[in-house]
């Protein structure tokens, strides 16, 4: 059924009273606004996309733009963090799940990144949802009893809100402008906007967004396009809404610089997304062999590109006065092994004492139970609320350390782990679940696309595993016909067929063998979703 609300507006997915109240003929307006006025921008950007990977397939690897190198030295600021940003050294990030959403505002972290992206299965039901959960939260009417009774409300004091919407190549589905989908992200960035902004403005705070998955500095212009124009419809200030950008991919960090400019009277600062930076590089250098990627377990923060890549966001952040922050921590509190659970929080705290040390400001968690023992990390190097002081001119980063290859085994054990974590992931996206626990990790979404991406790369040059066997179709097969059965041995022959297996393992496993490298998992996965 399809119901008109604005002219040229349908919106086609179910709806019910609940969800009237979020598109309702006002935000509908303010949505059609934006999406008239920004729309064919975003096309365009996304065509740039293209032509961009059709320049790095043709040989010209990414650099720093000659032609903004103004801005690179130039003595700009952005504006100084509002108060409830003043301190960011713990942020806790899931879905806009209901309960998960009161969990996150009292974890006791300084900051919940509220996600309708990479943690958020993007089904009609979770997105609408989504969207009520963070109204109610903003408005502290937020509550939840569970199945077994326990309810669930906010504490006094409760974590900043910081919502991500989806990222630029997502469409809405379910929404349609003139009998075409509209973008995601506008979509998602204006009912949160509409709906809260004047509202966290009265309560002290303000409309704060994290965005993703940005390829340019010319993106960037984009949103901040959409931010001026949306608080002028709404009647508020200039730096109303303040940005942090996810620097995710390989391109984004060349221009981290230009993109903290244009964003420059509305931008908090950037942050180091690892897999989904992991997975850009894959993608982006799928013709390049010298790219070929060792096991992803072996690739950690302390590699020298990733290394390069942090400290070049630390410096060219705290150069204009914005937030360095840092990446995740997946894992989850292991609680029938003590001794397992002790070795998690001791790899959690190093890779938190690390950044720390380095001079970021902040980092992420994926669970309540690990934020105290990030709050401690920060606290042994970080003795104020930020390290902007620390402007890290003793490190000198160049394109050729962002582009430094990296060379390791590939083992049968990294293959299965692609192969199982990939597969496993995709089946919970598709049966709703965007925030995963697999294994004492929360993956999300990135998760997968670095494991398809690394099975694709390893099968396209015909890489040879550490002990010599060559890297075949038929080898995938025989290895995922094993995870396969270990998955149904783990979930029990009901679970498992009562499951989105078979979907989810053409679909993984078609990408893997596909000539042409898919620019995003997510986008035919959508299509199988409610």
């Amino acid at each position: 059924m399809s119901l008109l609300t604005v002219e040229g507006l349908a919106i086609t997915g179910p709806m019910n009273p609940r969800y009237a109240e979020i598109l309702s003929p006002e935000a509908c307006r303010f949505l059609v606004g934006i999406l008239r006025k920004f729309g064919a921008r975003r096309e365009e950007l996304l065509a740039k996309r293209v032509l961009r990977q059709r320049e790095i397939d043709g040989g010209k690897l990414p650099d720093f733009l000659p032609e903004t190198a103004a801005i690179r030295g130039g003595a700009w600021r952005v504006p100084p963090p509002p108060p409830d940003l003043l301190d960011r050294r713990t942020e806790i990030t899931g879905p806009v799940e209901r309960k998960m959403v009161i969990n996150a505002l009292n974890s006791g972290a300084q900051c919940f990144m509220a996600d309708f992206e990479d943690a958020n299965s993007p089904t009609w039901e979770n997105v609408l949802e989504g969207q009520i959960n963070m109204r109610d939260a903003v408005d502290r009417t937020i509550s939840y009893r569970s199945p077994e009774g326990k309810d669930y409300r906010l504490k006094d004091k409760v974590a900043t809100i910081v919502a991500r919407p989806r990222g630029w190549h997502m469409e809405e589905k379910h929404i349609l402008l003139d009998g075409k989908r509209v973008s995601a992200s506008l979509f998602d960035w204006s009912l949160y906007f509409y709906h809260n902004a004047r509202n966290l403005v009265k309560r002290g705070s303000g409309p704060y967004f994290y965005l993703p998955k940005m390829e340019s500095h010319l993106e960037a212009r984009l949103w901040n396009d959409v931010i001026v124009h949306a608080q002028n419809e709404l009647g508020l200030p200039t730096s109303t809404v303040r940005v942090t950008v996810l620097i995710e991919t390989i391109t984004a960090a060349f221009e981290a610089e230009e993109i903290l400019y244009e964003l420059r009277d509305h931008v908090s600062g950037l942050n180091c997304g690892r897999w989904d930076y992991m997975f850009s590089v894959v993608k982006k250098f799928r013709n390049r062999p010298e790219y070929l990627f060792p096991d992803r377990t072996l690739i950690t923060m302390t590699v020298p590109f990733l290394r390069a890549y942090c400290f070049h966001v630390i410096q060219v952040c705290h150069k204009h006065g914005a937030y360095a922050m840092g990446g995740m921590a997946a894992q989850i509190p292991i609680r029938n092994d003590p001794a397992a659970n002790a070795a998690a929080l001791a790899k959690v705290r190093a890779d938190k004492e690390r950044e720390a040390a380095d001079g970021h400001d902040g980092t992420w968690v994926a669970h309540p139970g690990l934020v105290p023992t990030a709050l401690e990390a920060f606290a042994l190097h970080m003795k104020g609320a930020n390290q902007l002081d620390r402007l890290r001119e003793d490190v000198k980063v160049t394109a050729a350390d962002l582009l430094q290859p990296l060379s390791g085994p590939i083992t049968e054990g990294g293959v299965r782990w692609n192969i199982h974590v990939g597969i496993r992931y995709l089946e919970a996206w598709l049966g709703g679940s965007g925030c995963e626990p697999i294994h004492h990790l929360m993956e999300d979404l990135a998760t997968s696309e670095i494991s398809r991406a690394q099975l694709w790369q390893w099968l396209k040059y015909g890489a040879s595993l550490a002990d010599g066997r060559k890297i075949t179709i038929e080898l995938y097969q025989v290895l995922l016909d094993d995870e396969l059965a270990k998955i149904l041995a783990e979930y029990g022959v009901e679970r498992y067929e009562g499951g989105h297996f078979p979907a989810a393992t053409e679909l993984f496993m078609r990408m893997v063998r596909s000539k042409d490298f898919d620019e995003f998992l997510s986008l035919p996965a959508y299509e199988l979703l409610p």
